[in-house]
């Protein structure tokens, strides 16, 4: 008895250690890593952004500004832009296979929780593009909520595409060179130019599949 104790405590300090250690990760951390495992090309920086849509507490902007640093600019962004929105469609596409039944256990549970659903299934792409495009917004809530509702997977789809590749884009820039946007302030004009951009060809997206 003892013994099993013993071993559940074990288990548990473990669990929590690990937990600490991960969410404790830092860009420099990374950076390690990605450099220890290099010859295996992108897939370290694609599976670290990917994870990370599964594992919330992993620190995204660390990975994204490691593999800035590790692939360079528009490759770190590539492959940062390919894991994130990989890892939220896989996780959209899990509850929205087998999450019916915690739908509906959730509604009864929490019938006020049919109104936060609605919401996403009305407001779709704007919703989702604005959430996506802020780096501390709880993503990984926003894909499961996604997933349990009515939201169609292309309308999903191409806002987290658009409003992910806006949030990596800028963190992998200012990662990348931070003293360039204090330097040249055109290149911030740019990249607000380019999000009410991304803004504009999302709608027209959406209005188009919607027909």
């Amino acid at each position: 008895m003892l013994l099993s104790n013993r071993r559940e405590t074990d288990g548990v300090t473990s669990l929590d250690w690990l937990w600490k250690k991960l969410s404790d990760l830092k860009w420099e951390d990374v950076n390690n890593l990605l450099e220890q495992y290099e010859s295996l090309g992108p897939l370290p920086g694609i599976f670290a952004t990917m994870i990370e849509s599964f594992l919330p507490f992993l620190p995204l902007v660390a990975i994204v500004v490691a593999n800035a640093e590790a692939y360079g600019l528009w490759l770190g962004f590539l492959y940062s832009w390919i894991g994130v929105v990989t890892g939220s469609t896989l996780v959209f596409l899990i509850f929205r296979q087998f999450g019916g039944f915690l739908r509906g256990y959730i509604e009864r549970k929490y019938p006020k929780s049919r109104n936060i659903t609605a919401w996403i299934e009305r407001k779709g792409f704007t919703l989702i593009f604005l959430l996506a495009c802020f780096p501390f917004t709880p993503s990984s809530l926003v894909n499961v909520v996604s997933g349990l509702s009515r939201l169609p997977l292309h309308t999903f789809v191409t806002a987290t595409l658009l409003g992910k590749g806006v949030m990596i884009f800028l963190i992998s820039y200012a990662g990348y060179d931070l003293y360039a946007l204090v330097r040249n302030p055109w290149k911030l004009v740019f990249v607000i130019a380019m999000f009410a951009f991304l803004w504009w060809a999302g709608r027209k997206i959406e209005a188009r599949y919607m027909r």
